[in-house]
Parts: C-alpha cells; sequence; structure tokens
C-alpha cells in the first residue's frame, strides 16, 4: 500500500508551523525599517543628539568669544556680503553682530533644542499615562473628576500659558536655574500631559472588560499589577507614537519662546552647559538679516529638519505598530 502525496494545503500548514514565531514588536521593527523616510529621520536624530552631545569637541570656537573686527562676516563661500566683507574659512557660516561664531553658537543650540524635546516628554509620559491608566480603570466618580480637572487644564491656552510663567518668574531663583532650563521643563509639562491622558484612558476603557482583565481579577491580582503588567502594555503603541508627534511640538514651542525672548536665559559663562538656543538665535538673527541673513536661517533650518524628522518617525512608528498591517505580509 503506497502512501499518499501530502497535499498543497498540508505543505502550506507545515511550512507555517515550522515558521519561526515573530512577537508584535518584532513585526512592527521590520515594518518600520523598511519604511526608508524613518530609517533617514532617525539617522538625522541620531546625529543632532550626538552633535548636541560633541558640542565642545565639534564646535570651531567659543560660541560666547567676541571677535573683533570679525562682525556680521558673512559665510566663507560669500567674496563680499551686504556690509562689503569677504568671508573667513574659520568661520563657515559666519559670524553675527558682535563677531560670535554663528556655526559654534548654532551647535550649542542644539543642546537645548534636544533636551527640551526629550526631558519635559518624560516628565508628561508619566503625568499623563499615570492620570489615564487611574482614571479609565477606576471608573465612576474619580474618572470623572480627573477628567473634569483634565479639561480645566486643557481650555487654557498652552502658548499663554508658556508667556505668563516665563515672564512672570524668569527672574525668581528657579527661573534662574539652568539658565531657566528649569522653568521651561515645569511650564512644558504642566499642560501638555492632558491630550496623553485621554488617549491612554480611553484605551484602558476599551481594554479593561477583556477576559485577559477579567482572568487576571479572578486569580487575585492586584489593581497594580493588572494596571501595570496587563494594561499599559496593550497600550503602548498608541503612547509611543503620540510621544513621537509630541517632541517636535515642545521643540518649535521653545524655538517660539526664545524667538519673543522669554526662553533661555542668555548665558555669559564659557563653561556652561547651555549656552543658547536656536529661538534665541533666530530672534539675533532678526536683526541681521540684511546684513547677515545666516544668523537666521542656520538655527531655523536646524528646526525644521529635526521637526520633520520627528513627524516622519511618527509617521513610521504609526504605521509598523498599526495591528492591522501585520496580516498584509
Amino acid at each position: 500500500m503506497t502512501a499518499q502525496a501530502p497535499t498543497i494545503e498540508q505543505n502550506l500548514l507545515t511550512q507555517t508551523l515550522s515558521r519561526p514565531s515573530r512577537s508584535l514588536w518584532r513585526d512592527a521593527w521590520h515594518r518600520l525599517l523598511r519604511n526608508r523616510a524613518a530609517v533617514v529621520s532617525g539617522i538625522i536624530i541620531l546625529i543632532f543628539i550626538f552633535v548636541g552631545i560633541a558640542a565642545p569637541v565639534l564646535a570651531p570656537h567659543n560660541p560666547l568669544k567676541v571677535h573683533d573686527g570679525k562682525g556680521y562676516l558673512p559665510p566663507a563661500w560669500v567674496k563680499e556680503g551686504p556690509t562689503g566683507k569677504s568671508g573667513d574659512p574659520a568661520f563657515p557660516l559666519g559670524t553675527d553682530t558682535l563677531g560670535r561664531d554663528v556655526l559654534s553658537r548654532t551647535i550649542y543650540g542644539t543642546r537645548v533644542s534636544m533636551v527640551v524635546g526629550i526631558i519635559p516628554t518624560i516628565i508628561i509620559l508619566v503625568i499623563g499615562v499615570s492620570v489615564g491608566l487611574f482614571a479609565g480603570y477606576r471608573g465612576g466618580r474619580v474618572d470623572n473628576l480627573l477628567m473634569r480637572f483634565a479639561d480645566i487644564i486643557y481650555a487654557f491656552p498652552d502658548l499663554l500659558f508658556f508667556i505668563i510663567v516665563m515672564a512672570a518668574l524668569r527672574e525668581t531663583p528657579i527661573g534662574r536655574l539652568l539658565n531657566g532650563l528649569l522653568l521651561l521643563f515645569v511650564a512644558l509639562s504642566l499642560v501638555n500631559w492632558v491630550g496623553l491622558a485621554r488617549l491612554v484612558r480611553g484605551q484602558v476603557l476599551s481594554l479593561k472588560e477583556k477576559e485577559f482583565v477579567e482572568a487576571g481579577r479572578m486569580i487575585g491580582a492586584s489593581s497594580i499589577r493588572i494596571m501595570l503588567r496587563h494594561l499599559l502594555p496593550n497600550t503602548l503603541g498608541p503612547i509611543i507614537v503620540s510621544t513621537a508627534f509630541r517632541i517636535p511640538g515642545l521643540i518649535i514651542t521653545e524655538a517660539i519662546l526664545g524667538y519673543l525672548g522669554i526662553g533661555l536665559r542668555p548665558a555669559t559663562d564659557p563653561n556652561a552647559i547651555f549656552i543658547t538656543s536656536w529661538g534665541a538665535l533666530m530672534l539675533d538673527g532678526q536683526a541681521a538679516l540684511n546684513s547677515q541673513p545666516w544668523v537666521l536661517l542656520t538655527p531655523a533650518i536646524c528646526v525644521a529638519l529635526v521637526v520633520l524628522a520627528f513627524n516622519y518617525v511618527g509617521d513610521g512608528l504609526r504605521d509598523a505598530l498599526d495591528p492591522r498591517l501585520a496580516g498584509t505580509e
């Protein structure tokens, strides 16, 4: 008696069962790597982070040093600028009105923008995720009270709040810490957690009645364990995507405040960690737009590159973490 040859369906089933299983996060990582725009944008972000960390090594000059007689030098490739001066190879992007190197100041400004994008985001994550998890899981009066408080915070104009806080507390001891950067962290974090809290709350409301949560309750798992071990991991996808889109908003806000003159305080110590910001450089460049436009153009281009890079990474993460794409490969 001869054995029957395996059918096509049996071969497909055998191949499927023998294929190594991949987790959702690994599949998302592979989809993200196939998104060229997201990969290139991620490399750009890493380059800016490296530039910010290695600023003392990469900067050709001290960003606070005044070079006498070198004010309003055009970039090195310009033979004659609007002021009649020619470019100097020692100052690739020229100098500002005081003779300070534009490239060096822009490199040091990278630190502020990267830190402002990352540190307040961490604080926002802690507050927003905690409030959203607790409100969504407990429900009832607790949920109603927390969400009404969030509505009050959300109703206040963000930019107006930042301007009031920075202008009112700028000369106080907290306003002088880290040249005003700590106050900026607090101001950005106090009002930006609301959107994330609402997002997490909505995810928790849709998940807390699922079977795996009920199973956790049946075996006696505590509420903290259910929230941290069962609900939070299942909301990480939307949280990651929201965070990627939130960082460029914080960077733009810092640039706006610096352009208005109420951002980072001007540094006088050349050994300070945070000396200037891209927003402050754009404020300086506004007055020199006709004489030396690169004082304004250089930080503006950097802000645009970083914001676009984070947006493309956010788009890539959104596509990679979309469960509906899991079955299309």
